[in-house]
């Protein structure tokens, strides 16, 4: 009787997915048709009153998304109507239950603890500073989300729980708190799987550069976006825990690095790094054979590879390029050129913003790797010697990520992070039962990181000091010449920008990454819009919206030859009443 009704039950299941199958199979077939789409858009228009051109990139967009759904529902269909695709969930089940039972999770919590406690104190003064960093000042005031312009769904949706609210509100500083577990879980979870599961405390400073280096510090100073940031990293790292069982690394890889796609694509080379160095350390110690480490590189591989291809064509929104980045990536016929460009750029920038004792630090460190190479190699020495050079140069290219296949790549410091991630690694490779030479050598590079960090955090709070000065200057300047700027049709645009405070300048003589890191907050620098946003709806002057942000026309006020109607040693006031110059002075 048990069996007729678990029979019945499974044929009930099996038609309820049929159906809803099919009418999901048609829906999105719908959607591929340009009449349907023209039909939708001409609804769109009616109801919204905007014209087509609106609704272009939206469409583009909802044409993968329909592409995206018939591929899920085959696959879905796949895997629970058909005996091959069940018993390849069912292996995949057992295989993931198999790597977790074998994980000791309570041995893992104090090293957690211990990452958390160091992440903690190097972000201390980001936190005391409160310093609204670049989008947090949008956020803060309009409590929108986002995300998902650039296809951070899972930034997106995680971020309505972190805030209780489809509306965001600074909640400062739990997603930075949240954010560092992340990162203590990740560095944790490198050193598992880089160091056969023995984790120890030398090691655990080693990995400090994953989450306090200098670039991924601006990933922390977000007061909203820290924590997605964040899981990117723990994204990119989780599925080699699953290494040792091929179909569930294939499928917690893809799993993870679409989650790493949706919350900030610039950890996609993290992926790639830990791939390189698992192989690397599995020939150079030959532990495995090479038709071992070939299968792990190539499952790991078209796992990268698949994930890429079903979030470009799928879930990737079609966006209008901006100014300072884009998503196009380079022809076939100019993608060699095109990365040479880009990793000259990289390593341009990097060579830009690092002080001279950090590329001493890091310098002797790679010498270290290549040295610890050839002493611990089963290989020949000459041989072990080339590769780990090699091992060196590819992993810091891939740290870049795919970044390096766009014609306009994004270059900020956040846009960093996985060089971070390359030099932790690097650290506890060297450090891992290797001289004393070496462990003075990473422990005082991270002694140095972590001071940074300080420096960096005092450094947002003095910038914040001084540009609140300056903005109380100019604002009373233009409340007394324009008492009912609201309710005229005025314009204000700024020329120049303030200096850095003597603090920041001090910093930047060794340490020329502060000025990137550090927005200015006041002016025309590299981050007008929110400057400007700042200085107008955070002091609720112009608070007639984004009509009396700047414009951003290619309308230049010193065109139109304007009075002056305030001069001062901060700043000169031109105007005609309809238009408002303002010449920040340093």
């Amino acid at each position: 009787m048990e069996k007729q009704n678990q029979s019945k039950g499974e044929i009930i299941v099996r038609y309820t997915i049929i159906i809803l199958s099919t009418i999901g199979l048609l829906l999105c077939s719908a959607v591929l048709f340009p009449q349907v789409r023209r039909l939708i858009m001409d609804l769109g228009e009616k109801i919204l009153h905007q014209g087509s051109s609106t609704y272009q990139i939206w469409f583009e967009t909802l044409f993968s998304y329909a592409m995206g759904g018939i591929f899920f529902i085959l696959l879905f269909d796949y895997c629970t109507l058909t005996h091959s695709g069940k018993m390849l969930v069912s292996n995949v089940k057992q295989e993931i239950k198999d790597v977790w039972s074998e994980i000791n999770f309570r041995s893992l919590l104090i090293p957690v603890l211990i990452m958390f406690g160091i992440y903690f104190l190097g972000i201390l003064t980001i936190i005391r500073a409160n310093f609204l960093y670049l989008d947090d000042t949008l956020r803060s005031v309009a409590g929108a989300r986002g995300w998902l312009v650039w296809g951070r769904y899972v930034a997106d949706f995680f971020s309505i729980f972190v805030h209780g609210d489809t509306n965001l509100t600074d909640i400062s500083p739990m997603p930075q708190l949240l954010a560092i577990l992340f990162l203590s879980i990740s560095s944790v979870a490198l050193i598992y799987i880089l160091c056969d599961k023995k984790i120890t405390v030398v090691r655990l400073l080693a990995s400090i550069p994953l989450g306090l280096s200098p670039f991924f510090l601006e990933s922390l100073s977000y007061k909203y976006d820290a924590p997605y940031m964040a899981m990117s990293i723990l994204a990119s790292i989780v599925p080699f825990l699953f290494i040792t069982r091929k179909r569930a690394f294939f499928f917690i890889s893809v799993i993870s690095l679409l989650i790493m796609c949706m919350t900030y694509q610039a950890a996609s080379g993290i992926y790639l790094l830990i791939v390189i160095i698992l192989c690397f350390q599995a020939w150079n110690s030959q532990k495995k054979s090479n038709r071992e480490i070939l299968s792990m590189a190539g499952t790991a591989a078209l796992a990268f590879c698949a994930t890429m291809l079903i979030f470009k064509f799928f879930l990737m929104r079609a966006l209008a390029p901006y100014d300072y980045a884009s998503t196009t990536m380079y022809p076939l016929s100019q993608i060699a050129s095109g990365i040479l460009i880009n990793i000259k750029n990289y390593a341009t920038l990097i060579n830009h913003d690092l002080g001279l004792i950090w590329k001493i630090g890091i310098a002797l460190i790679c010498v270290f790797f290549i040295i610890k190479s050839i002493t611990v190699s089963s290989q020949k020495k000459a041989l072990s010697f080339f590769i780990s050079i090699l091992v060196v140069g590819i992993s810091f290219i891939l740290s870049y990520g795919v970044y390096i296949l766009l014609t306009n790549p994004l270059f900020f410091p956040r846009a960093l992070s996985g060089f971070g991630v390359f030099l932790a690694i690097l650290c506890i490779y060297a450090v891992s039962d290797y001289k004393k030479a070496a462990i003075v050598t990473v422990l005082a590079l991270n002694w140095c990181f972590l001071v940074f960090a300080f420096s960096y955090g005092n450094a947002l709070a003095d910038q914040a000091r001084y540009a609140e000065f300056r903005i109380t200057l100019l604002l009373h300047d233009l409340s007394n010449l324009y008492p009912n700027l609201n309710k005229e049709n005025t314009l204000i645009q700024l020329q120049n920008s303030i200096d850095f405070t003597p603090s920041i300048k001090n910093i930047s003589k060794h340490y020329p990454v502060i000025e990137r890191l550090v927005p200015c907050r006041l002016g025309t620098d590299s981050n007008p819009f929110y400057n400007n946003y700042y200085y107008l709806e955070h002091f609720h002057f112009g608070r007639s919206g984004m009509a009396n942000i700047p414009d951003f026309t290619s309308v230049d006020f010193n065109s139109l030859d304007l009075p002056v109607v305030k001069d001062s040693y901060y700043h000169t006031i031109k105007s005609d009443g309809s238009h408002i110059l303002v010449i920040l002075k340093p």
